[in-house]
């Protein structure tokens, strides 16, 4: 095994946010990614509650599809166009949040990418998110493109 990053690994550790909110890519295969945020009394958007921001989790899924979209065979760059992002529930505090995405189709030049960010409680996400993100790409492209 190399010891060289993933391309998906270079993009995250390229984005300063990432590092600050503490973001780990805990596994990552051929167009997908998973990731996931520490819960930090930094990023509490309400006192009262001790909830997580809703721009805690809005960066930890746009950075997990960037992520996708930088596994996907023969992407070499990306950057986000559009992302719709829907909040179901709160996170529970004290509970890490783990997002989960998949570029499920690429042109040569625009990935599609749908995500969903739960707690501890998987089946309840605490988000879902779809976008599309520019691909730069290379000559490993899929052949099932256009």
């Amino acid at each position: 095994m190399s010891s060289d990053p993933s391309p998906a690994q270079q993009f995250i550790d390229a984005v300063p946010h990432a590092k600050a909110l503490g973001l780990v890519l805990e596994e990552i295969t051929d167009g997908c990614a998973v990731m996931s945020m520490p819960y930090d009394e930094r990023f509490i958007g309400d006192p009262l509650t001790r909830v997580i921001s809703g721009g805690a989790v809005s960066a930890l899924l746009d950075t997990c599809c960037g992520a996708a979209v930088m596994s996907y065979p023969g992407a070499l760059g990306t950057a986000t166009l559009d992302l719709r992002i829907d909040y179901m529930r709160a996170a529970k505090p004290g509970q890490r949040i783990v997002a989960r995405a998949e570029c499920f189709h690429a042109t040569r030049t625009v990935a599609f990418v749908r995500a969903t960010a739960h707690d501890e409680d998987e089946g309840l996400p605490v988000a879902t998110a779809s976008g599309a993100f520019t691909m730069e790409a290379g000559s490993r492209m899929k052949e099932a493109t256009t």
